[in-house]
């Protein structure tokens, strides 16, 4: 009996948290539940969301030939470090490593190649070897970070898009997501100049590591594209309905106007005191990480990457600005539709 007793407590309690209602989504849907009764319609339904989904995993990995190096020859380059980093890649550990660990290491390989080439002796047999193989892994590096940032997991999992609204109090996310962003976008540009490749540094690779476990428990960048294309449909749909209703809004001299000033008090009391303010912290977080996502995108698209259709659509709605765009475009028609209102009510701007 406790065993059902139990059972039945816990089963309980999952559907509870199951069913939680998201906060913002409560606030958006009160809104516009206010307004409609105010005009005395049935709320529009808002449409589901049409916008680019994030490709499949093997439609954006990029081939990357294994090139190795004999035992015999990676032994003798213990003198210089070598053997120990080649010996690890080649362990039973080595062989699983994630997409991060296996770009952490083709950094730091290519940092060690470049401090044997400085104390080996110029005649040694191994200089040409060590000098093609680096010039060949260089040439992989756009691939490598490529791979990692869109098909790693803790990475690909932020482009992954969410099913529900940020949260109106909590972005859980942003602070790291745009440390690891900026970070790899500084990388990538590092990488691709042939002024800086040179100079980075261990502990510089090494923050490659930090950065994946900083993000691995997020997905606050789907979560925010989500978001604000769900707003954007919310507040184009809100407004329609709005112009829709205009002209039955009673407004001018010797005239009741309790349907509008009704409808004002909603505006300051749901708009004003908690949606813009949502609405210009998704705007804001946005306009930081959207940089660096799309200079990352573009550096490694200069350098011979070919990304699928999907992908290229992905980032001009999400990096490049079309997803930016149609989100100003609403709010700004939504504020442009009560100014038009309390203009020809003649209602002063601010709390009555």
């Amino acid at each position: 009996m406790m065993k059902k007793l139990l059972l039945l407590a816990i089963i309980c309690l999952f559907s509870v948290i199951g069913c939680k209602e998201n906060t913002t989504d409560a606030l958006l849907d009160t809104y516009q539940q206010r307004l409609t009764n105010i005009l005395g319609v049935e709320p529009d339904t808002i449409p589901s969301l049409d916008i680019p989904s994030y490709p499949r995993t093997h439609a954006l990995k990029q081939p990357i030939t294994d090139i190795t190096i004999g035992l015999l020859s990676a032994y003798e380059l213990r003198q210089c470090g070598l053997f120990q980093l080649i010996a690890e890649r080649n362990s039973v550990l080595g062989k699983v490593q994630d997409k991060t660990r296996r770009l952490h290491y083709e950094l730091l390989f290519l940092k060690q190649i470049e401090h044997c080439l400085n104390v080996l002796n110029s005649t040694d047999p191994l200089q040409l070897q060590l000098k093609n193989i680096y010039h060949q892994k260089q040439q992989q590096l756009p691939q490598a970070i490529w791979n990692m940032v869109f098909t790693g997991q803790e990475w690909r999992q932020q482009f992954t898009l969410g099913h529900q609204l940020l949260p109106s109090q909590q972005f859980g996310g942003y602070i790291e997501n745009l440390a690891a962003f900026e970070y790899l976008e500084t990388l990538t540009t590092m990488l691709s100049n042939q002024t800086t490749k040179h100079s980075l540094t261990t502990n510089n690779i090494d923050q490659l590591l930090h950065h994946q476990q900083q993000i691995h428990n997020t997905q606050y960048i789907g979560l925010l594209f989500y978001s604000i294309a769900r707003i954007t449909t919310i507040m184009n749909t809100i407004t329609t309905q709005l112009i829709t209703h205009d002209q039955a809004v009673m407004c001018g001299k010797n005239i009741n106007q309790q349907q509008a000033q009704y409808l004002r008090n909603v505006f300051y009391k749901y708009y004003i005191n908690d949606i813009q303010p949502y609405i210009s912290k998704l705007h804001s977080q946005y306009q930081q990480l959207r940089p660096h996502l799309d200079n990352l995108y573009t550096t490694l698209i200069q350098q011979h990457i070919h990304p699928p259709i999907a992908m290229a659509l992905y980032a001009r709605y999400y990096f490049q600005g079309e997803l930016l765009y149609q989100f100003q475009q609403a709010t700004h028609d939504h504020v442009r539709y009560w100014q038009r209102l309390f203009k020809r009510c003649q209602f002063k701007v601010g709390h009555q």
